[in-house]
């Protein structure tokens, strides 16, 4: 069922800094205090260098450019993720989360070098989750994922955070029993990481299904385009998207994943390559959004509550309990 409210509630326009121009109408219109859950910034070479590992050279999308976009689609709260360009140096996410902590949450990334001091004034900037990468250096099998899974989850469980988790639908589903065996709740990244050549019926896409309808695993509903393989139609991803709603339609929050980073693999630290970005209108991630809900509860579950409880937004307006909260 496409959205289609009433003019009072669902009627606007909309621009976009990537790609519109404001002059097209909307489908929707957001709600109050409306979250984009998967954000990167970055910031001038000089002060924020990248990681040796990294495998682009940071250009700057600074929180004012994304804001641009944001306003004008009526975003008001973001979470910023820890980009792999900056490896476990936090320094840049942390600076626009402290700029703007009232409405932003963070994810980061840490390393051996960050204490428990550390965590903890990262909490009370704002930070909520750590995100581990699986896919860089891939993990194989089920006890590799322990290794890294089990430490970060312990180390994060008394903060209340959740481990967000990037791989790809396959490996997601090899190491489901891991993914629900860490105490903590568990983000899956850019959908689980299925793709247009991936089925609905296949084994490893119903094991995530099957994962994500228990209790302590939630998905995030971006990077449409990746799931389409950078290519424009990017409604090969709605039927997921419907899957995943209807499997935690309480577990389940949006992000456009600006400023839409091109995906490089090969030379790494001086030798990487400027960072690309995608060519991605933000207003047709969201349309297919409005494509995907069933009605318009769902829509502020997605864009509202739900990222309300995850990211422990104030003033929850749903009543329930911060996840990993009790």
């Amino acid at each position: 069922m496409r959205l289609q409210c009433p003019s009072s509630s669902m009627t606007s326009t909309a621009s976009n800094a990537s790609s519109s121009d404001g002059s097209r109408a909307r489908r929707y219109t957001m709600p109050d205090m409306a979250c984009d859950a998967h954000v990167h910034v970055f910031g001038a070479a000089a002060r924020y260098p990248g990681a040796a590992s990294r495998q682009y050279e940071p250009v700057e999308r600074s929180l004012a450019d994304y804001r641009t976009m944001a306003n004008a689609l009526g975003l008001q709260r973001l979470v910023l993720v820890q980009p792999s360009a900056y490896g476990t140096d936090n320094r840049c996410q942390l600076g626009a989360l402290r700029a703007n902590s009232a409405q932003t949450r963070a994810v980061v990334v840490v390393g051996s070098e960050t204490t428990d001091r550390d965590l903890d004034a990262m909490h009370t900037l704002g930070v909520r989750g750590v995100r581990a990468n699986l896919m860089n250096p891939r993990v194989h099998d089920e006890g590799s994922a322990r290794q890294i899974l089990e430490p970060l989850a312990a180390r994060v469980r008394r903060l209340g955070w959740h481990l967000q988790v990037y791989a790809d639908a396959r490996l997601l589903a090899s190491v489901a029993t891991v993914l629900t065996d860490v105490g903590v709740p568990v983000v899956l990244d850019h959908m689980a990481g299925v793709r247009r050549c991936d089925r609905l019926a296949a084994p490893e896409v119903q094991t995530l299904l099957a994962l994500l309808s228990r209790d302590v695993c939630w998905v995030k509903l971006s990077g449409a385009d990746i799931v389409a393989d950078f290519h424009a139609d990017i409604d090969v991803a709605a039927p997921f998207m419907r899957a995943m709603l209807a499997a935690a339609p309480d577990r389940v929050v949006w992000g456009s994943d600006w400023p839409h980073l091109v995906h490089f693999h090969g030379a790494t630290g001086h030798a990487a390559p400027s960072a690309e970005f995608r060519a991605v209108d933000e207003a047709d991630l969201l349309d297919l959004l409005v494509a995907v809900v069933p009605d318009e509860s769902a829509w502020r579950k997605i864009l509202v509550h739900n990222p309300g409880r995850l990211y422990d937004f104030p003033s929850v307006p749903s009543g329930l309990a911060p996840a990993g909260h009790s």
